[in-house]
Formats: C-alpha cells, sequence, structure tokens
C-alpha cells in the first residue's frame, strides 16, 4: 500500500505520516521545494518526498502516480482579513486540483483533513441559551459569523463532496483545535508556549 500525504510538514500531516510508517505503510509526502522537512525526516525517515504544490495540478499528477489512498492535510489556516484571496487560492483552488487528480487517476479513497470551521454557525441561537450545539448535520447557513478561513474549508469539502458525486470514494474529518508533540512556533502548538511564557491573558 502506497499513501500520498498532502500538508506532511504540518502538525497534522506529520502525525499521519509517523503513525502510517508506525504501521509499515509506504508514505510519500507532497512538499513545496522551500518547505522545511528537517523535523519529518527525522521522524520519519523512511519518507518518500516529492517536490510540488497542491495548486500545481503537473506536481500533483507526478506525486499520485502508483498511489492507493492520498490523505489531503494540506491547507491555510488564517483570521487575517487581508489573507481571503489566499485562502481561497490554497484551501478551495488547491482541494478541488487534488480531487480532480484522485478522479483522473482513479485512486482508492481520499482522505480529507477538513475543520470543525466547516460546519459553520447558525444564523440565530436559541435565547433561552445564547448556545448553539453543532454537529456534521449542521446546515451550513450564510452568516456574518464564519471567517473567511471557514468559508474556505466550506467550500474545499463542497469539491470533496463534489468528487464523491462523481465516483470518489472519500472520508471527511472535522477536527477542532488540535494540540500534540511539535514544534512550539507554528499552528496551534502556539498555545503551549504562550503558557510557557507566562503570559497574563488568555482566552
Amino acid at each position: 500500500m502506497l499513501v500520498l500525504v498532502t500538508g506532511a510538514t504540518g502538525l497534522v500531516g506529520e502525525a499521519i505520516c509517523k503513525k502510517l510508517i508506525e504501521n509499515s505503510i509506504k508514505v510519500k509526502a507532497l512538499v513545496r521545494p522551500n518547505s522545511n522537512t528537517f523535523a519529518l525526516q527525522n521522524s520519519c525517515p523512511t519518507i518518500e518526498f516529492v517536490d510540488g504544490d497542491i495548486n500545481d495540478i503537473f506536481s500533483i499528477e507526478n506525486a499520485i502516480k502508483e498511489v492507493d489512498f492520498v490523505v489531503h492535510a494540506a491547507g491555510l489556516v488564517s483570521f487575517a482579513p487581508k489573507d481571503k484571496e489566499k485562502l481561497e487560492k490554497v484551501n478551495v483552488e488547491g482541494t478541488e486540483n487534488i480531487v480532480n487528480t484522485c478522479l483522473y487517476t482513479q485512486v482508492k479513497k481520499i482522505i480529507f483533513i477538513s475543520s470543525i470551521a466547516a460546519l459553520g454557525r447558525p444564523s440565530s441561537v436559541p435565547e433561552d441559551t445564547l448556545t448553539a450545539e453543532i454537529d456534521e448535520n449542521q446546515k451550513w447557513e450564510d452568516s456574518d459569523l464564519n471567517s473567511n478561513y471557514a468559508v474556505s474549508k466550506y467550500k474545499a469539502e463542497c469539491e470533496v463532496w463534489r468528487g464523491v458525486a462523481e465516483g470518489l470514494p472519500a472520508v471527511v474529518f472535522n477536527p477542532t483545535i488540535i494540540l500534540g508533540e511539535g514544534d512550539w512556533n507554528k499552528s496551534s502548538t502556539q498555545l503551549f508556549k504562550y503558557v510557557w511564557d507566562e503570559n497574563k491573558f488568555s482566552t
């Protein structure tokens, strides 16, 4: 079995690669040429690196050759308004490229790491509690409460479900904040450094 992992240098992607390799599964990682792969090489010495980008269809086609499964964990997380177009480019168009290539090459399944943000927020909540319970059955509603990041992940999921409608087997995960072993200067693990630095305020 051969699995291609996108976003392998990220917190989730690296953990997935390690778990796959621990279970004697061969792993290819699609990484941008300027990516820092030092930690991943140390934790996954048998991993095969393939230069490419999820916004470059030709590099995706090259990476997916002879692959059985694809774990698509690559994505941009940002809540800065200035990154709206970049979120669309990476999260939506990048996922569209992955899905289309998976359909073309007929991989056995794609596993998409989405986000709880893709479930959206209800436009109104009960006045007596001012809270709402959200699960995978939550219907997306256009709302000012949804960030550009949430919209991009929702639209990315739509690309995966479109792929399913066209015959691509898929699984979608919607994690919340992910904490774990990793670089304290990247992603959600920055929370550990924030606490370690004894900052006085936190949400």
